[in-house]
């Protein structure tokens, strides 16, 4: 395997835990989701760090940065782009919106409305969007950190199914720890913080990465072990209903990332565990009368689950 690119993701995690402090499970599943080419879902209360975090990953890997608030008025040609008429070239051009970058934070997305919500939607799966009847490619790498406040908060939307099932991850950052609060209120502004970074790794090295993470070797026992959690989802007995084969394909792409953040050319058991909640956990819907939540279904269901 290529040493170099695991160094390069391992250099990645150390510098962005620099800023945010206490959070390096999360920042390694942030890092492993953008080199298995998905997008990532961030469902938290505000002000723990979820901004900070995309822009601190976009300024450190050398990406052009951008980020929406999504609002209840917002507009699908507020983030698409939109053609006007200018008088000197006599036509329409094309002024792209927010979209084209290679790092979008799609802020707080359950408070715009489904049309804005769908918008999104050909970006994250093609990499490319449609306006004035013309296909646009978007840059590459292209990756959409998108933040979901608490569905019980006023002014939001719940996401469709069809959206959830878009994201290769959903995380979320919690509260800090008692240290790592205190290096908060000790230390520098975070905003300052983030200025002084340096990139790490260029937007050809994450290309690069990209494509060693599909040569991560998954052995024929590994794809029973994921094809036995995949069934236990659809038998009924766990969820309403199981993973769909997408879901299956994306979890397998974030365990090889993980491994090869790990230093690793081939897939562990305890990759596909560790990556298993974030991965599908915000597709699935308990049984009722579990008395459990998502997540903590899903490892009820890894526990029972033998490896082959």
């Amino acid at each position: 395997m290529d040493l170099t690119v695991a160094r390069q993701l391992s250099r990645l995690v150390d510098q962005i835990a620099t800023i945010i402090v206490g959070k390096r499970a999360q920042i390694e599943d942030c890092v492993a989701c953008l080199m298995a080419g998905g997008h990532l879902l961030i469902e938290d209360v505000p002000g723990v760090g979820k901004t900070t975090l995309a822009h601190a990953l976009a300024i450190s890997l050398g990406l052009k940065f951008s980020r929406v608030q999504f609002t209840a008025d917002l507009m699908p040609s507020d983030l698409i782009g939109v053609s006007v008429f200018e008088r000197s070239k006599d036509g329409f051009v094309f002024h792209p919106g927010p979209v084209f970058a290679h790092v979008l934070l799609a802020d707080e997305i359950n408070r715009a409305g489904p049309k804005t919500q769908s918008a999104l939607l050909e970006a994250m799966e093609e990499h490319q969007v449609s306006v004035d009847n013309l296909t646009r490619d978007l840059p590459k790498p292209f990756f959409v950190i998108a933040t979901q406040n608490p569905t019980d908060q006023l002014g939001t939307y719940p996401l469709p199914e069809s959206q959830l099932d878009r994201f290769l991850l959903c995380i979320t950052l919690g509260y800090p720890d008692r240290l790592s609060e205190r290096a908060l209120l000790a230390g520098e502004d975070r905003r300052d913080a983030i200025q002084r970074l340096q990139s790490v790794m260029q937007p050809g090295d994450v290309l690069a990465a990209q494509q060693a993470v599909l040569k991560v070797h998954a052995s024929d026992s590994l794809l029973d072990y994921l094809q036995a959690l995949i069934a236990a989802t659809r038998s009924g007995e766990w969820f309403v209903e199981g993973l769909s084969p997408r879901a299956g394909i994306a979890v397998l792409r974030a365990a090889k990332a993980r491994a090869l953040m790990a230093q690793r050319d081939y897939v562990a058991p305890d990759d596909v565990q560790a990556i298993l909640p974030q991965a599908i956990a915000h597709r699935l819907v308990p049984v009722a009368g579990s008395g459990r939540g998502a997540k903590e279904q899903v490892q009820a269901m890894v526990e029972a689950t033998p490896i082959p």
